[in-house]
């Protein structure tokens, strides 16, 4: 093997994705400096196909807000917005947002540029009260769009059944609402050709993350779900649709495939597979998964790298010849597939148990996302009893410092893989 190649090539992932970014992040600053408007939009649809071709920079305040966390500055921000009167108990993403509202968009990452117009859908309730802030804050226009979410528990209208096309039919015309604002707001005319394109980079980034997820299957895993996963869903994110973004994630589909190839793990020895369920906790980031790494744990899959790529691990792939209500229903897909990583997680993770060699399930319910955490639970007690798998239930929050009992996690966990390692040892003796 050789080492110019491996130094070149493994890691290259996280250098190249840190630094797109910071670029993504540079272009907002640019557009603030410039007097200019973004437009906001949310993880769960953001829509960025029909906004890319209207050349509308986007801002998603999720990532924006948890990036102070992981900054260290979320306090700061999470404090201003209760002192202008939010409650302690709502979510930590809207506060630290609001802080930054409040501050004229001062962020650790760059000024963030005042919103044009908002696009979400009703994947989070909270996208609807936090888009209405921002409505009162500069009375800019708000397009919602509405996703039917699937009927039965993880199983909506099938692909092709009447139900299915009047769902796609119902978002299309929404899309084309939004097209007429999207007019009237930059004064430009809509371009198909344009959406065309964004939408051609967008089917070599979803096709790419698909292939990456199931590259994880592998023994050692090539990649960690939590600490990678966030560098690759904020590239996943804020470049939608951008060519750079559809390259990056060839290039790490390739990295990946040559860890596999090499025997080249994430961590330089695997003792256990692991599942996240939930939001990380981002407040001590690196240190919460260091609790795991520490006893040669890895995250191999988690429900976040779902839900928060808003259903990219499908891999779909829009019909270009028909953008409009092919861009309909892969929103339709990939949305409701994200609700049902969040509201029927614990089918999501049995699905991942066998192919990616789960040994434990660690959940992470937080106070100030009720959408993630409630039910956890209920769906962790649910798996238990079909599959026995070892699981960990660990509160903290993913904004909220005041929250995090690092000691006491540290003893949880501990717990939690000595409990492990006694399970393994009695199975040894029984076979």
């Amino acid at each position: 093997m050789s080492t110019t190649t491996t130094e070149n090539i493994v890691g290259r992932g996280n250098r190249e994705g840190a630094a797109l970014f910071r670029d993504w992040f540079q272009e907002l600053n640019q557009t603030a400096e410039e007097g200019k408007n973004a437009a906001y939009v949310f993880v769960m649809g953001s829509f960025n196909e029909i906004l890319k071709s209207f050349d509308l920079p986007v801002v998603f305040p999720e990532i924006n807000s948890l990036q102070t966390a992981v900054r260290r500055v979320a306090q700061e921000y999470l404090e201003e917005a209760e002192d202008h009167g939010y409650s302690p108990d709502i979510c930590g993403y809207v506060k630290a947002d609001i802080g930054t509202q409040l501050r004229g968009g001062e962020h650790p990452m760059g000024q963030i540029p005042k919103p044009a117009i908002a696009v979400l859908t009703n994947a989070c309730n909270t996208y609807l009260k936090w888009a209405e802030a921002w409505e009162r804050m500069y009375e800019m226009p708000v397009v919602t769009v509405d996703i039917p979410g699937n009927r039965s528990a993880g199983g909506g209208s099938a692909i092709g059944s009447r139900d299915f096309k009047n769902d796609v039919k119902y978002v299309e015309a929404q899309i084309r609402e939004l097209i007429t604002i999207c007019e009237k707001v930059t004064g430009k005319k809509f371009d198909i050709d344009k959406l065309r394109d964004v939408m051609g980079h967008v089917n070599r980034m979803s096709s790419s993350w698909q292939k990456l997820l199931d590259l994880n299957k592998n023994h050692p895993s090539v990649f960690n779900a939590l600490t990678d996963g966030t560098i690759f869903l904020g590239v996943a994110n804020g470049l939608r649709g951008d060519e750079r973004a559809a390259k990056y994630f060839e290039d790490l589909v390739e990295e990946m495939e040559y860890k596999v190839a090499h025997d080249i793990g994430t961590i330089t020895e695997e003792e256990w597979r692991l599942c996240f369920v939930g939001v990380p906790c981002y407040p001590i980031f690196r240190r919460f998964n260091e609790m795991f790494s520490e006893w040669k744990g890895t995250f191999v899959h988690s429900t976040y790298l779902w839900f928060a790529s808003g259903g990219s691990n499908l891999g779909y792939q829009y019909d270009l010849s028909n953008p409009l209500a092919s861009l309909a229903e892969g929103n339709l897909i990939s949305v409701r597939d994200a609700m049902d990583s969040m509201f029927h997680h614990d089918t999501v993770v049995e699905s991942m148990i066998d192919g990616f060699g789960i040994d434990g399930i660690i959940y992470h319910p937080i106070k100030s996302c009720r959408t993630v955490s409630t039910g956890l639970a209920d769906g962790r007690r649910a798996l238990a009893e079909r599959r026995g798998i070892p699981s960990l239930f660990l509160e903290s929050d993913m904004m909220d410092q005041r929250v995090v009992a690092e000691a006491q996690m540290k003893n949880r966990v501990d717990a939690f893989f000595e409990g492990l390692v006694a399970r393994r040892q009695q199975n040894k003796i029984i076979q």
